[in-house]
């Protein structure tokens, strides 16, 4: 069995308190939080430029590339000269970004696996294009919450949905999560870091939501485990943001 990752924890407690509804972003927003708190952690260079206030951070940010754009769950990047401030030091100011540096998206399938996690996969190569067309040096990262509960109750439907094999379903996605391109060079296209979070949560007993830490979820050592995640984002933010 996996370890909890420490960050995913408030992920966790969150959908214990407030469970999971498809039109709302608190989600997201709690999950950008456990990102947030983990590179900070973990990542010395973005912890220091944040604190000296060189790098900020955004919820749904929009992400524009000539007349396009992108609604982007979390970017990290330079707030514009009159705006920064220091911080204290662990902490970085939620701020507009006026150059993003990493820019992350988030997208769960709860239920209907099949048909969702192609509607997922399709994001995940739209992201990372629109990414690389705003700048070839941003860091295009994707993470994919994924239910392997045996039922579901959606806010959005009367009846309980039931999950025949959830445990099928779950490595399904893992491993259409495991198609979506990834980038190896700046030559090449794709998502630079990705992860799958797997959850147990049929949303009616709120108190029983859980990680799914047994395969086939991401082990440690998985790439896609979000340890690795975190670890690969500090990686090529020091390589490609060293000052």
């Amino acid at each position: 069995m996996s370890p909890i990752p420490a960050g995913i924890d408030n992920f966790v407690h969150h959908l214990r308190s407030e469970g999971y509804h498809p039109r709302s972003d608190k989600h997201s927003n709690s999950l950008s939080c456990s990102v947030v708190g983990d590179l900070l952690s973990r990542c010395p260079l973005i912890r220091s430029q944040a604190a000296a206030g060189d790098l900020v951070f955004s919820f749904n940010f929009d992400l524009l590339q000539g007349t396009s754009g992108w609604n982007v769950d979390l970017v990290l990047g330079t707030p514009s000269p009159a705006d920064r401030q220091a911080v204290t030091e662990g902490e970085m100011r939620r701020a507009p970004a006026s150059t993003v540096r990493i820019a992350i998206e988030h997208k769960a399938v709860m239920t209907e696996h099949h048909k969702a996690v192609r509607n997922r996969k399709r994001d995940f190569e739209a992201h990372h294009e629109h990414v690389h067309r705003y700048s070839s040096s941003a860091i295009a990262g994707g993470i994919l919450i994924v239910n392997g509960s045996s039922t579901f109750k959606s806010p959005l439907r009367q009846e309980v949905t039931q999950h025949r094999d959830p445990k099928a379903l779950l490595g399904h996605c893992i491993d259409q999560m495991r198609a979506v391109s990834q980038r190896t060079d700046s030559t090449e296209s794709g998502l630079e870091a990705k992860a799958v979070v797997a959850v147990d949560l049929d949303n009616v007993n709120l108190d029983r939501a859980s990680l799914y830490t047994s395969p086939p979820a991401p082990q440690v050592g998985d790439p896609l485990h979000y340890d690795a995640f975190i670890e690969r984002l500090c990686t090529l933010y020091m390589e490609r943001f060293p000052t």
